[in-house]
C-alpha cells in the first residue's frame, strides 16, 4: 500500500521537476500526519509553490533557527509534555521567526498574543510585567490555547488555522463548507428551509450583524448531516467568490508551517549545520530562577557573572528591568550553565530594590518624593530628569529602602486590579462596587483623603 502511494506521488512529482520533486520523505509525511493532514497533501500544488518559495531563503531560515538554538529546545518540550504536536514550533516561527520581541500591530511575543487573548490565558500585563514576551509562561499559554481549539475543532492543522484567523472565522468556513457540500451531494429539497435560515444566520455573521452564539449552534447542526470538509475543500480557492471558505493569510499560514517543518529535514542543512536538525533532545539551555521582589536585573546580571544585555534579552517580559515589588519571589530566566554560580552567589546580591511610580494628574515630584521618601536628587538622577516637568502615565524608577518595603501595598501581584477613575465615580461608590472598604483603597493608593480626579489610576488587592 505504501508502495503505491509512493509510486503514485512520485508519478506527479514528475510534473513539477521545479517544486519539491521528489524530494519528500517518511519525515515530510509525518509532519503532515502530526497535524491529521492526509498525506496525499504533499502534493498539494500550492504547498509546494511554497515550500519552494521558502527554500529559496534557506539562509534566512537557518539563520533564524541558529539564533533560536537557546529556547527552541525548551518550546520543543513544553510541547511535548503537553501533548502538543512538536510540528507546531514553526508555527512559532511563522508567527515570529522565532523572535520573542516581535510586536504587531497589537499582538507581541514568540506567539502573537493579543492583549486581551494573553488576558484570558492567565499572562500578566501590567506596570511591571508583559508576560506576553515571556519565554516559557507564552509558550504554556500557546499550548493551552491550540489545545482548546484542537478540543473544538477535533483536527490540528483546524486548530492552527483557528490560531491564526479565530475561531468564528474557523467555524463560518466549515459552516459554509460542509452546507455546500450537502447541497452538492443531496440536493436542497430536504434541508431547503434549514439551508436558507442557516444562510441567513451566516450572512448576518459575516456583516457583523450576528452573534457566535447563533453561528456556534448553526456550526454543532451541520456537523450531524454526514459530511466532512477535508482541508483541500476549505483551501480552494474560489473564482469569482468575494468570501473564500478560509481567509486567504490562512490559507498561506498553513502551508507555510508545513513547508517550514519539511525544510528542517532537507539536504540544504549541510553538515556545519547539522546541530540545527536536533534541536529539542535536551531542555538544559535556560535555568529558571526565583529572585524577591523589586531587584534590578543588574544587581542579578553580575550575581550570575554575565553581562546586563544578555540577562535582559532573556528577560523582555519584565518592564524597565526591575522584578515587580510586591511579590514575595518572581521568575527570572539565565543560561543553564549560570546556574552554578548563581547559587554560589545568590545570598550575596545586593538589597538595593526599586518601585516603579506611573505619573497621575496631579503628581508632582515634591508629592513623590514625600511619597517614597526619597529626595528629589535622587529621583532626578535616577530618571535622567533635567528639570521637574511631569507629564501623566510617565514612568520614574524610585529606590526604595527596605523600611518602606514593608509598608508597600499588594504582596500578590496576580490579585492586583487597576481601574481608572471616571466621571461620577467616588471613593465611596468604588468600594462598594468592588466590596472593599474605603479605608483599604485609601492605604493601597496612598490617599491623604477621598479626593478623587477623573483618570487617576485605582489598584486593590483582594
Amino acid at each position: 500500500m505504501y508502495r503505491l502511494i509512493f509510486l503514485f506521488l512520485l508519478y506527479f512529482s514528475s510534473l513539477h521537476a521545479a517544486l519539491v520533486g521528489s524530494n519528500f520523505n517518511n519525515q515530510d509525511i509525518n509532519i503532515l500526519n502530526e497535524l491529521d493532514i492526509e498525506s496525499s497533501f504533499i502534493t498539494d500544488y500550492e504547498l509546494q509553490q511554497s515550500y519552494s518559495r521558502y527554500a529559496k531563503s534557506n539562509h534566512f531560515y537557518k539563520q533564524k533557527l541558529s539564533d533560536s538554538t537557546l529556547f527552541i529546545p525548551i518550546i520543543k518540550n513544553i510541547l511535548r509534555k503537553e501533548g502538543v504536536p512538536s510540528s507546531f514550533v514553526y508555527l512559532a516561527m511563522a508567527e515570529s521567526n522565532f523572535n520573542i520581541s516581535a510586536r504587531g500591530q497589537k499582538a507581541m511575543g514568540l506567539w502573537q498574543f493579543m492583549p486581551e487573548t494573553g488576558k484570558l490565558l492567565g499572562l500578566n500585563n501590567n506596570l511591571y510585567v508583559d508576560e506576553r514576551l515571556d519565554l516559557i509562561k507564552s509558550s504554556h499559554a500557546a499550548t493551552k490555547y491550540l489545545k482548546r481549539l484542537h478540543e473544538k475543532f477535533g483536527k490540528w492543522y483546524l486548530a492552527a488555522m483557528a490560531y491564526n484567523a479565530g475561531e468564528g472565522r474557523i467555524i463560518e468556513g466549515l459552516t459554509r463548507a460542509t452546507i455546500d457540500l450537502y447541497i452538492e451531494k443531496n440536493g436542497t429539497e430536504s434541508r431547503q428551509k434549514q439551508v436558507a435560515s442557516y444562510s441567513k444566520i451566516l450572512n448576518e455573521y459575516k456583516s457583523r450583524k450576528g452573534g457566535y452564539r447563533d453561528l456556534y449552534s448553526v456550526y454543532n447542526e451541520v456537523k450531524t448531516w454526514g459530511v466532512t470538509p477535508s482541508i483541500y475543500t476549505l483551501l480552494t480557492t474560489h473564482k469569482d467568490v468575494k468570501r473564500q471558505y478560509i481567509p486567504t493569510e490562512t490559507r498561506e499560514y498553513i502551508r507555510k508551517i508545513v513547508a517550514l517543518g519539511m525544510m528542517n529535514n532537507k539536504s540544504f542543512i549541510s553538515d556545519d549545520d547539522s546541530h540545527l536538525l536536533n534541536m529539542g533532545n535536551t531542555n538544559t539551555a535556560i535555568a529558571t530562577i526565583q529572585v524577591k521582589g523589586g531587584l534590578h536585573l543588574q544587581s542579578i546580571a553580575s550575581a550570575v557573572g554575565m553581562s546586563y544585555a544578555d540577562l535582559v534579552k532573556l528577560n523582555l517580559h519584565i518592564k524597565e528591568h526591575i522584578i515587580p515589588p510586591f511579590v514575595k519571589e518572581y521568575d527570572v530566566y539565565i543560561p543553564y550553565s549560570r546556574l552554578s554560580r548563581y547559587n554560589l552567589n545568590k545570598d550575596n546580591i545586593g538589597n538595593d530594590r526599586f518601585t516603579i511610580h506611573q505619573v497621575k494628574q496631579g503628581d508632582s515630584l515634591a508629592s513623590i518624593s514625600k511619597q517614597y521618601n526619597v529626595t528629589l536628587s535622587v529621583i532626578k538622577d535616577f530618571n535622567k530628569l533635567s528639570s521637574g516637568k511631569l507629564s501623566p502615565k510617565q514612568k520614574l524608577i524610585l529606590p526604595i529602602v527596605s523600611e518602606l518595603t514593608q509598608k508597600l501595598p499588594f504582596h500578590n501581584i496576580n490579585n492586583v486590579k487597576s481601574y481608572y477613575v471616571q466621571k461620577g465615580d467616588t471613593l465611596e461608590n468604588i468600594s462598594k462596587r468592588y466590596n472593599i472598604a474605603p479605608e483599604k483603597l485609601m492605604k493601597d493608593n496612598n490617599l491623604e483623603n477621598s479626593s478623587l480626579n477623573i483618570g487617576d489610576k485605582l489598584v486593590f488587592n483582594y
